[in-house]
């Protein structure tokens, strides 16, 4: 018996490779295009360096007019969840990270290179599992689980290298007539790719944005087929990447060290190797220490939490592409109107180190980025995510034409307001708006330099009698705010104040101070013309006469 008819033996049905290799052509894609892809395992949620791989890998294939693949791996059955999948693809949809091609709902795809789910693929794989014993790559193991153990308690004991390897592989010398006699009398084995590797030399590697590595070679018989008939991670991948056409393999460095495998593995298989980029994952400062984010310790590591928290998917991918190059931040100084897709990555320029994640940063983005937002936009935005997590808001936002003129404020002019980072926020950002929440407790007015009660309830019935006039420009209201400073003897002006502060009891920023946390119960709020102007005349009385009400009792 030769290995052409022991691999008949044991893949009887298997194709020729040679019909994978057909069915399966090269991209028809201009040069330079790259076809890259998003891997993951449906085995729980889509952590934030999914998502930043996929965001990175999308971007380059729509720079280059390339193709952007999802492909689930999910050989590994024991560990996958319900709706694994579904998880995965409404992640990468609520993000607008969207595919040309692979899996678009638990079981459907689009695209000619599929199945796009490792399962479906069984056949391929022992296909070319196939072809490897045929040429003398591989051959069947029989060791039990038992052996395995007992091998590397004897490693461990000797102090050296664990792994199913020389000496210690013991199948590999097993002749054609014994393996064939073994698998006769219905012993249990898996398939092992036969390494060709020495551990005492060296391969040298250039990683896209790690650079020039070195590594020992891979002299592991890595399990290729495991007793179920599926592939490992290792070996599906490369037929994968293969068949599917990828031109730059982007993920975490978590996998470099797995180089030296991979890169034998495309060569043993006759094909060649995609580019690697193994990008740096992204870290958490824990009490001064660095560490990756963690999926039982943090809870911004879940994609899940940034919709959660209604941070705008546009704000994250504008911080991901910062993390991603240094040059995005001075990019987006120079271009605060384009929209990020008109930046151009480059993998070359990427960090070799863990970037620290920062959420203080993450939210500063999406304060920027909602402040370029019409109102409209605003209240669509805030909409949609109320529909999933605020009834209350919900209900405050059923006025349209009411809310779109209070989320109006302050937009659209050269300093809009930045006081709204996420969606969860708008609730409490213009709660004050709305009289059903304004008048529902007893509030607290933090009155700042001007705290004398007489004072303050003179200036509020002041403003009112003698110099609230409804006016349609900013300037002239402010200017009855300066009247009325100056006639309770406060300064008509900052400077003036500051040049003269024992000829004033305070200025006329104090008196606005008065004025808006009366009408508001807040110091901080966006201009406070256009507030008055939503509020009318009449609101604005009652709730005057409610501050002075609540500094009576």
């Amino acid at each position: 018996m030769d290995y052409k008819e022991l691999a008949n033996l044991i893949f009887p049905e298997a194709k020729e490779i040679s019909y994978y290799e057909e069915k399966y052509p090269e991209r028809n894609l201009k040069e330079g295009a790259v076809v890259t892809r998003f891997a993951p395992s449906p085995t729980g949620f889509v952590h934030i360096g999914g998502l930043y791989q996929s965001l990175i890998a999308k971007k380059l294939t729509t720079q280059t007019e390339g193709v952007f693949f999802l492909r689930v791996e999910d050989t590994d059955q024991k560990r996958e969840v319900e709706n694994g999948v579904t998880g995965i693809v409404n992640a990468l949809k609520d993000f607008v990270i969207v595919p040309d091609e692979g899996m678009i709902s638990e079981n459907e795809e689009k695209g000619d290179y599929g199945p796009y789910k490792q399962s479906l693929r069984k056949e391929i794989y022992q296909a070319y599992a196939k072809y490897l014993i045929e040429q003398g790559k591989a051959y069947p193991c029989f060791c039990t689980t038992e052996e395995i153990e007992e091998i590397r308690a004897k490693q461990e004991q000797a102090k050296i290298r664990p792994g199913y390897y020389g000496i210690w592989a013991k199948c590999r010398s097993y002749t054609v007539e014994e393996i064939a006699e073994k698998i006769k009398k219905g012993e249990k084995y898996i398939i092992r790719f036969k390494s060709p590797g020495r551990e005492d030399r060296k391969i040298k590697h250039h990683d896209v944005i790690k650079g020039n590595v070195d590594f020992p070679e891979n002299d592991q018989d890595v399990v290729i087929i495991k007793a179920d008939g599926l592939p490992t991670y290792h070996f599906a991948h490369a037929i994968d990447d293969h068949l599917m056409r990828t031109t730059h393999v982007i993920r975490g460095d978590e996998w470099l060290s797995s180089i030296p495998l991979h890169l034998q593995l495309f060569h043993e298989l006759g094909f060649k190797a995609p580019k690697y980029a193994h990008i740096a994952p992204i870290m958490k400062n824990d009490e001064g220490n660095k560490r990756k984010l963690s999926k039982r310790k943090d809870a911004e590591a879940a994609v899940s939490y940034y919709e959660e928290e209604g941070i705008p998917e546009e704000a994250v991918k504008e911080y991901l592409l910062n993390i991603a190059n240094s040059n995005f931040e001075n990019w987006r100084k120079a271009n605060p109107e384009k929209a990020i897709e008109e930046f151009e990555l480059q993998l070359n320029k990427m960090s070799v180190s863990g970037a620290l994640f920062d959420m203080v940063k993450l939210l500063d983005v999406g304060k920027t980025v909602i402040s370029r937002m019409t109102a409209e936009q605003v209240y669509e935005a805030a909409m949609v995510w109320a529909q999933k997590h605020d009834k209350e808001l919900i209900k405050m936002l059923e006025n349209k034409d009411y809310a779109l003129k209070v989320l109006g404020i302050e937009r659209g002019n050269k300093k809009p307001r930045k006081d709204i980072s996420k969606w969860s926020e708008v609730k409490e950002n213009i709660a004050y708006m709305y009289d059903e929440k304004f008048y529902e407790e007893s509030q607290e007015y933090p009155y700042q330099v001007i705290h004398n009660k007489e004072e303050i309830q003179k200036i509020l019935k002041m403003y009112i009698e003698k110099y609230f006039h409804e006016v349609d420009d900013k300037q002239q209201w402010f200017e009855q705010i300066k009247e009325l400073a100056s006639a309770m003897g406060y300064a008509k002006e900052v400077k003036e104040f500051k040049a003269n502060p024992d000829q004033y009891k305070a200025h006329v920023g104090d008196v606005s101070t008065v004025l808006r946390v009366a009408l508001t119960a807040r110091t901080n709020t966006p201009d406070m013309y256009e507030i008055m102007q939503i509020l009318g005349k009449d609101r604005i009385e009652k709730r005057f006469a409610k501050a002075i009400e609540e500094m009576e009792i």
